[in-house]
């Protein structure tokens, strides 16, 4: 069994993969305070609340976005597991071309998305996401990694709503009845929810058209659930799509 971590900037996610199996174990917060021992308790105790026992576990593999915390996490999996783990980076076989600008500026989550999404659903296609920033992208149809967009993530956008304007009030997250909203509360969630989705249609529209080909689109990430039911394109939603790609990942590098 293979022990994957993704550390996000919000949240560190955590699974374990078994042949082709994942399962989604969970997530913990992100803290650039925590210390080693901190992280090594909290990943032991997701994993006996799971039921799973550590000496099942033979492998590991992370990848992050924030480099101040992944030496802790790395090492917090060292001695929780006695494993070395295997981190997404350069040198890492990937499987596929990356025709950016500097390829070595690639995020590691976006590694393990491309090559999961390579090896379950093939090329073309676009990938989204949606957590504290979102994400989209560009794959074409040699499999190779071409690009994409950054964008604030819809919880980003809702709080600098709220913290740069005085009578505007921190709302819950879900879509009104109506995009013409008629009261300030849904008037905040129609842009949020109904304004997310239409700015991801739009970037699908633009980005096919320049791709020149007809992708598969995919989803994934926290606020994937919320807004991906309100876009016009058909996207699938496929939750554990980074953990299958880092379980891809290790399996190349591994073997």
């Amino acid at each position: 069994m293979i022990f994957a971590v993704d550390v996000g900037n919000t949240h560190i996610a955590i699974g374990c993969i078994e042949g082709s199996h994942v399962h989604n174990i969970g997530k913990i917060v992100t803290n650039k305070l925590s210390t080693i021992s901190e992280y090594a308790v909290k990943l032991r105790q997701l994993l006996e609340f799971e039921a799973i026992d550590l000496k099942q576990i033979d492998g590991a593999i992370l990848s992050s976005v924030v480099p101040s915390v992944t030496d802790s996490v790395h090492i917090a999996i060292e001695k929780l597991l006695k494993v070395q783990p295997l981190v997404v980076g350069a040198g890492i076989r990937t499987g596929f071309n990356i025709k950016i600008d500097a390829p070595s500026t690639m995020g590691a989550d976006l590694v393990a998305l491309t090559a999961a999404t390579i090896e379950e659903y093939g090329a073309p296609a676009i990938v989204l996401d949606m957590d504290t920033a979102t994400t989209i992208s560009v794959i074409d149809r040699n499999a190779s990694y071409i690009g994409g967009a950054i964008i604030p993530g819809m919880l980003l956008s809702l709080n600098a709503l709220i913290s740069n304007t005085s009578l505007l009030q921190n709302v819950s997250i879900e879509a009104p009845r109506k995009t013409i909203a008629t009261n300030t509360a849904d008037c905040m969630r129609s842009g949020v929810v109904y304004g997310s989705a239409a700015m991801i249609d739009g970037m699908i529209d633009r980005m096919t058209d320049e791709l020149l080909d007809n992708p598969i689109i995919l989803a994934t990430g926290s606020m994937a659930r919320i807004i991906v039911p309100h876009c016009r394109h058909d996207i699938v939603l496929d939750n554990d799509l980074l953990l299958k790609g880092l379980g891809a990942l290790y399996r190349r590098n591994k073997h």
